[in-house]
C-alpha cells in the first residue's frame, strides 16, 4: 500500500489534488493507496513529545504508514519550507519510532512540493527531503516541485479535466509515484 500524506485546510488545495493525481499513477502500477489529506490532517492533535494525543485520525494515519510499502508527502511550500500541516502531520508518526520497522525505515517516499514561486520551490523540497531522510525513509530520486505562478501565464497547473496541464509536471509525478511503487515492489521482492 501507497499513502498519500498532504494538502492544506483548503478544500481541492493545489497540494492535496497534486497528490491524488500521484496516487492514481501508482494504482495504475498495481498500488493500493489511501490520502489522508488536508481535512484529516487539520483534525491532528498538535504535536508533543511528551504526550501521545491519541484520535481516530491520528491512529488511522499511525496504522496506514506502519503498513505502508512506501509514502507519497506533498506539502505546499510557506515562506520557504513545509506547512505546518504536513509537519505536524510528520511530527505526529514520531509514535513509530519504538515500532520494529521504526518511522518510514526501508520504504520509498516520494515528495511533492507545490509553490507560488521559484524561490521557496527549493528550499522546501530540500526540508521536506530531509525531514524524509531523518525519518529513516528513502527518497526516491525524482522530487517533485510545481509551481502555480509560473502556470498561470498558460492557463493554471490543471486542465479542465483536472490532470496537469503541463506535460513535464505531469511526467515529473507520474515518474516520482512509479519509482515508489518500484522500490517498494523491489524491497517487498528481498524481505
Amino acid at each position: 500500500m501507497i499513502v498519500g500524506i498532504g494538502g492544506t485546510t483548503r478544500a481541492g488545495s493545489t497540494s492535496e489534488r497534486v497528490l491524488a493525481l500521484a496516487l492514481k499513477a501508482a494504482e495504475a502500477k498495481g498500488a493500493r493507496t489511501e490520502l489522508f489529506g488536508g481535512e484529516i490532517l487539520a483534525k491532528l492533535p498538535l504535536f508533543n513529545p511528551e504526550v501521545s494525543a491519541a484520535s481516530p485520525e491520528r491512529d488511522a494515519l499511525v496504522a496506514a504508514v506502519r503498513a505502508a510499502d512506501g509514502l507519497i508527502i506533498a506539502s505546499p511550500g510557506y515562506h520557504g519550507s513545509v506547512s505546518g500541516l504536513v509537519k505536524n502531520a510528520l511530527d505526529t508518526l514520531d509514535v513509530l519510532r519504538d515500532d520494529t520497522r521504526p518511522y518510514f525505515d526501508g520504504r520509498a517516499v516520494g515528495v511533492i512540493v507545490t509553490v507560488d514561486g521559484w524561490q521557496a520551490a527549493g528550499a522546501t523540497l530540500g526540508a521536506l527531503r530531509a525531514i524524509v531522510h531523518a525519518l529513516r525513509g528513502w527518497n526516491t530520486p525524482m522530487g517533485v516541485a510545481l509551481n502555480g505562478a509560473a502556470a498561470r501565464d498558460t492557463g493554471g497547473l490543471f486542465d479542465g479535466e483536472g490532470r496537469l496541464a503541463d506535460r513535464r509536471d505531469a511526467w515529473q509525478v507520474q515518474a516520482m509515484a512509479e519509482q515508489v511503487v518500484a522500490f517498494a515492489a523491489m524491497k517487498r521482492a528481498v524481505g
